[in-house]
This record gives C-alpha cells, sequence and structure tokens, in this order.
C-alpha cells in the first residue's frame, strides 16, 4: 500500500514500510479524537506497548493544579521504531482490542 496522511499537521510519515492493516500510514486505520504526547513505559506485547500520560488537573476547591498520570494501552505499527522512555505522539481510533484504542503515530 502507498503512503497516505492521517490529517494531521506537521506529522510526517515514518520511513520504513509496513503492510499491516492497523497501521495508520500504511493500513486502513483512521485516527479520530485526542491527540496525546506521551512516555513510552513497556513494549512486552505483541505490537502493543505501555505508555504514561502526564496531565496537570485543576482542583477548585484549593485553586491549585495537581499532577495526574494514567497509563494507556497503544498499538505499534511494525514500520515506527520504539524503545522504552521515549516521547511518541499517540492518537485515538476504534477499538482495537479491550484495552487499546491509541495508535502510535510517530516520535515526538
Amino acid at each position: 500500500m502507498a503512503k497516505r496522511h492521517v490529517g494531521i499537521p506537521g506529522l510526517n510519515p515514518p520511513e520504513k514500510k509496513c503492510d499491516d492493516p492497523l497501521c495508520p500510514w500504511h493500513g486502513t486505520l483512521s485516527v479520530r479524537g485526542q491527540l496525546l504526547r506521551v512516555r513510552v513505559e513497556d513494549l512486552k506485547m505483541n505490537r502493543a506497548a505501555v505508555v504514561v500520560h502526564e496531565y496537570l488537573h485543576y482542583n477548585p476547591k484549593y485553586k491549585r493544579y495537581e499532577r495526574r498520570r494514567t497509563k494507556k494501552h497503544v498499538r505499534v505499527p511494525p514500520c515506527i521504531d520504539v524503545k522504552p522512555g521515549d516521547e511518541v505522539i499517540i492518537g485515538e481510533t476504534r477499538p482495537l482490542a479491550k484495552s487499546i484504542s491509541f495508535v502510535v503515530l510517530g516520535k515526538a
């Protein structure tokens, strides 16, 4: 399949090619919804990873922000090489598994 653009400005396709149907660049997987910048924590699953999303949440009672974090499971296409500690950009997709609804789009 040919490279296609996922519709996100400033995000370029990876150099490697793959024939994965669940790749947003070389397959038919559409990306819609949230875009997040996260840190890769674990890569022990097959074509999937665990990432940590850290964000600030406003507490109106104390008029302060608190730091929060959550772990998400994401799909990693074979054309994108990531390792633990990398900052990546992930995009929301349709549910691909029970706990996977995001896909890695590229390194940040």
